[in-house]
């Protein structure tokens, strides 16, 4: 499995949604709490995000997409399926989610 880095978002891609995953307003995959910066896809119209439980996942329905963020490069993804998730941290103390 090829796992694509945008900064704290990683995403990885599949073959097909869970039956359960349902539609999600807007193209925003991760808000960063400290910056107010956002992942989201340039073109909000050639993709769909989807929740299924705790889950993400990303729809890219033309050939081409890009992710973009203030602080990161461009990414182009090409048309697919994606699980999206946010990268944790490992402290002794406690895992913990990074922070944008």
């Amino acid at each position: 499995m090829q796992i694509i880095r945008h900064g704290d978002v990683l995403l990885a891609p599949i073959n097909q949604l869970p039956r359960h995953a349902q539609p999600k307003v807007g193209v925003i995959l991760a808000r960063g709490e400290v910056t107010g910066h956002s992942h989201r896809i340039l073109e909000a119209h050639q993709a769909q995000m989807f929740s299924a439980g705790t889950d993400t996942y990303l729809e890219i329905r033309s050939p081409s997409a890009t992710l973009v963020h203030e602080e990161h490069h461009a990414l182009r993804l090409e048309r697919g399926l994606y699980k999206v998730w946010m990268q944790r941290e490992y402290r002794p103390e406690a895992n913990r989610w990074v922070e944008d």
